[in-house]
């Protein structure tokens, strides 16, 4: 659902959709969505919102009323991170180190921010890096938190490894590096996310990396922004 849902077309679809819903007279809202300057960054803001609800919210339903059981024992705790910050710094080091050097190169360079116009004013990378940062939280919730713990009463830690797959499979539309990538370091954040009993550890890490790679990107190309609003 999420993977034909997500994408801003859909948006477009939907808004039609709505106003016919709520008697919305000469195309009212799609007139205005068509003409905001800040169109693609509502396309991120659909993006974000389809993450919340496949990632977070529906997973959350699940537990507690179909499970049976605490949220908080599925991740959504601070657990004990903070006692294997190490394992998180040192897993989150040598990917930003690498991420900066790769915004040298050209493809990855062109490819982040995922938002165009980021660099056109700070409010727009604001909202852009709030939006990014949650679907985050959402993605480690579901494959560290969810899937992990839901898994280990039939396969203990292997759950780990079964996580994996499907969290491959996300990164299948990214840059080569990022998706070969990928397996080892869901597989390092599963086991750092069973020890610590938490997701966020994962978050921060995700959030480092993510921020690094925007933010060099952006050096190298457009630049940062100038000015507060566009």
């Amino acid at each position: 659902m999420l993977h034909y849902l997500k994408y801003s077309s859909n948006l477009r679809t939907a808004i039609p959709l709505l106003e016919n819903l709520l008697a919305i007279d000469n195309h009212q809202w799609l007139i205005s969505y068509q003409r905001s300057q800040y169109r693609e960054l509502l396309g991120y803001v659909w993006w974000g919102g389809w993450h919340l609800l496949t990632f977070i919210i529906i997973p959350m339903l699940t537990i507690r009323y179909v499970l049976k059981q605490s949220v908080r024992d599925y991740g959504w705790q601070w657990g004990e991170v903070h006692k294997h910050w190490l394992g998180y710094c040192l897993l989150a080091t040598p990917i930003v180190f690498f991420a900066i050097l790769a915004s040298f190169r050209d493809d990855f360079a062109n490819h982040y921010p995922f938002y165009n116009l980021a660099h056109k004013s700070w409010l727009g990378l604001l909202l852009w890096e709030c939006i990014y940062i949650t679907q985050f939280i959402a993605v480690e919730f579901f494959f560290r938190g969810f899937i992990v713990n839901g898994l280990r009463p039939q396969f203990g830690s292997l759950s780990v490894a079964v996580m994996c797959l499907p969290y491959l499979m996300l990164h299948f539309p990214k840059l080569w590096l990022e998706s070969t990538g990928a397996i080892l370091f869901g597989f390092f954040l599963g086991i750092l996310a069973l020890k610590s009993r938490s997701i966020w550890g994962g978050v921060a890490v995700h959030v480092a990396i993510a921020l690094a790679m925007d933010f060099a990107a952006m050096i190298q190309t457009k630049g940062l922004p100038e000015q507060w609003l566009r």
